[in-house]
């Protein structure tokens, strides 16, 4: 803006119609005039002309007033009231099991879908036709889900279920076209357009704080118009259809006062702590601040809790750093205090702010600092030196006419136009379902690709800028195609294993049937398919298919039955390595394999009683004239059917066997004459005498390991004859 020109703005509200004239000089703003004349009728509703004729009467005696003061008016500056924003919240959820890793490009899609979900969502609660007929100005994300799971980001992530939560928010194509209308009736032209949030925000949060969180509200006679900054930009707009009038209906209610005297009593209260009213019936009564604030606690709660609920759910349900009060009805008696404490706030983070809090501005001395003030002025500097513009753009040869707020993306521009994100994307290819060993299994088709975005014939991804007169050419991506595989690409195994089985190898193929014929790992799979794939993968399985059943029935433990029960000697059993290492029957077999089998051994009647650790006989090592000799007794008696068994005999699998044990009851010398020879001399005269180790003995005397035993025969004399 030129310095010394004269700038013309209107504030087009629901009860009344503020004109403005401010002259820049340098880079100080001076207000040169400004006068507000309110609605003869009900022309306005929630921000928008709902009867142009009689909102561009009073525009025109605004404009009438002024122009006598300052000369012909042609062209004006105006903004979209807040309150007419449509606030709606949506989501937009994909299945990613089967796709690769998210990418930006794909959050961003589904980001914009979710808008246009919101849009339509709009469209539909206010009886649209079309959700082309909503500008999207601005979108916020309120929370990234995946599988039920709050993320901070989705990029690279993997899982079942993505899903995108959004706030959106939305300005009727209307409520512009309206207001064109009704300045086109009022021989002006609409030289700039703001939003009123915006306006307000511009003048009070320069672009060096939006980086903080903070909530502006104007508050005015029927709503409470909200937006919210944060990193750097406003981040989301609602509104609430609770204001000032609400509290001053109370007031007027609780003291019989008329209306205009319950605003005047409503602002002087917010200043003072006692004032004078004259009631209906002519009594002047004292007020005191305290006592009203009590009388009207349900209304100020009513109104502090419902603008404090709007600005959690558009600031996704945490509280801003600050809140800043503007308007007329913000200047209710504690309300400050109340939105503070609501939103768990110290109190001096909720100021109301009026017009002296907007820097380099100068007022006349007639002008006093109103809070309601603020928003007028806002949308003269604001439309001044950041109108909000209109542009052209081309989506596919169709002009797409778009509201600037912020900077315009190739995403606002398909928004706007009548191509659905959530079409962009081809669609994933058919997919089989089949039956692989009577298990169902479905084989998706390939993914769908991505859309192809020109701008001016060059590649462009949805978050880049726009500007007017560009030409966008917009592609759907291709579907993808239905899943083709070959049965090798479903069974995780080898086809045909070799094997060696005691140093002999073999080859062992798979059994593949589709649909009961028998194919290989390279048969293509049609949909419906039943497949049928068996390979012998353990070491029994293995010996069934080689027909080597011969050496299973030699592996199973060594089982023989003494004296009735039924015992299993692992020592006898046989045996089973693989790659040397002890294995089973039930062992996995895999690909070179090395397979030893040893058969069970038969032992023989010693070996068993040794492995029992059963003595089967008692022995005594001694020396018999001078010649050694071994003494035994039988201890254990193994028999089989009734047949006492040799210790050299062998003792089958299965064998019935049993075992009789006697009691250990040592050797004497008597023994020794079943070992031995003895050679009587020819004239003993039948004496002779025991000798055992040098002494004399008896047949009953008991022997021990390595005892000297010898028979003496006495010699006899001839005479004795």
């Amino acid at each position: 803006m030129p310095d010394n020109e004269k700038l013309f703005a209107l504030d087009i509200g629901t009860r009344s119609v503020v004109g403005i004239i401010l002259e820049k000089k340098g880079a100080i703003y001076q207000v040169l005039d400004l006068i507000s004349r309110e609605h003869t009728e009900r022309a306005m509703l929630d921000g928008q002309i709902h009867d142009v004729l009689a909102v561009s009467k009073i525009i025109k005696t605004v404009k009438n007033e002024l122009e006598q003061k300052h000369g012909p008016l042609k062209k004006v500056s105006v903004a979209a009231a807040g309150r007419a924003l449509k606030t709606e919240s949506a989501a937009y959820s994909i299945e990613i099991e089967t796709k690769p890793l998210i990418t930006k490009e794909d959050i961003l899609h589904m980001e914009l879908a979710a808008v246009q979900n919101a849009q339509s969502s709009v469209a539909n609660k206010y009886n649209q036709e079309k959700s082309q007929y909503y500008y999207c100005v601005g979108y916020s994300v309120l929370r990234y889900m995946l599988d039920e799971q709050e993320m901070g980001s989705l990029i690279d992530q993997q899982g079942s279920i993505a899903r995108v939560e959004i706030i959106a928010t939305f300005l009727p194509k209307v409520v512009v076209e309206s207001l064109i209308a009704a300045l086109d009736r009022a021989d002006l032209e609409m030289q700039a357009l703001t939003l009123e949030p915006i306006a307000a925000i511009n003048v009070l949060i320069p672009p060096s704080m939006r980086r903080l969180n903070v909530a502006l509200v104007d508050i005015g006679a029927g709503t409470s118009d909200i937006a919210i900054t944060d990193l750097g930009t406003v981040i989301a707009y609602g509104m609430v259809p609770v204001a000032g009038d609400e509290i001053t209906e109370a007031i007027s209610d609780s003291y019989l006062l008329d209306f205009p005297l319950a605003e005047k009593a409503k602002i002087q209260l917010s200043q003072e702590e006692k004032i004078s009213v004259s009631d209906i019936l002519g009594f002047t009564t004292e007020l005191n601040r305290a006592d009203v604030i009590k009388e009207i606690e349900p209304s100020l709660d009513k109104l502090a809790d419902t603008i404090c609920r709007e600005i959690l759910t558009l600031n996704n349900h945490k509280p801003p750093k600050a809140v800043m009060l503007v308007g007329g009805g913000s200047q209710t008696p504690d309300l400050q205090l109340k939105i503070a404490e609501m939103l768990n706030l110290p109190s001096n983070r909720v100021a109301i702010r009026g017009i002296n809090a907007i820097s380099n501005l100068e007022l006349p001395d007639s002008l006093e600092n109103q809070p309601e003030l603020v928003t007028p002025i806002g949308i003269a500097i604001t439309a001044g030196d950041s109108p909000v513009q209109y542009k052209t753009v081309y989506v596919n040869d169709q002009p797409i006419r778009l509201f600037e707020v912020n900077t315009l993306t190739v995403g606002d521009c398909i928004l706007a136009s009548s191509i659905k994100v959530n079409q962009l994307y081809g669609k994933p290819g058919n997919a089989m379902i089949i039956t692989l060993n009577n298990q169902k299994i479905t084989i998706p088709g390939s993914h769908g690709e991505g859309p192809t975005i020109l701008k001016n014939n060059q590649p462009i991804s949805l978050d880049d800028p726009i500007d007017n007169g560009e030409i966008l050419t917009v592609t759907c991506g291709q579907n993808g195609k239905q899943a083709k595989v070959q049965i090798k690409d479903l069974i995780d195994v080898t086809p045909t294993k070799v094997i060696t089985i005691n140093n002999k190898e073999y080859t062992i193929q798979a059994k593949i049937l589709s649909n009961g014929v028998a194919v290989s790992p390279n048969h293509w799979i049609e949909d419906r398919d039943s497949i049928i794939y068996k390979q012998d993968n353990t070491i029994e399985e293995v010996l069934i298919h080689l027909n080597l059943q011969n050496y299973m029935s030699e592996l199973h433990p060594f089982q023989v039955t003494i004296n009735g029960k039924e015992t299993i000697i692992p020592a006898f059993s046989g045996k089973i390595t693989k790659n040397g290492i002890p294995a089973r029957l039930n062992h996995l077999i895999e690909h070179n394999d090395q397979i030893i089998l040893e058969k069970r051994k038969l032992p023989t009647v010693q070996e068993l009683a040794e492995r029992k650790q059963l003595l089967l006989y008692q022995v005594l090592p001694v020396t018999f004239n001078g010649k050694k000799i071994t003494l035994s007794k039988q201890l254990a008696q193994i028999q089989r059917k009734g047949i006492t068994l040799d210790p050299n005999e062998l003792i089958y699998y299965q064998d019935d066997i049993n075992i009789t044990q006697k009691p250990f009851e040592g050797f004497l010398f008597q023994d020794l004459f079943a070992y031995v020879k003895i050679d009587l001399p020819k004239h003993n005269g039948g004496s002779f005498e025991l000798m055992r180790n040098g002494e004399k003995a008896s047949f009953l005397t008991p022997l021990s390991k390595g005892d000297q035993l010898s028979i003496i025969w006495p010699v006899h004399s001839e005479k004795n004859h």
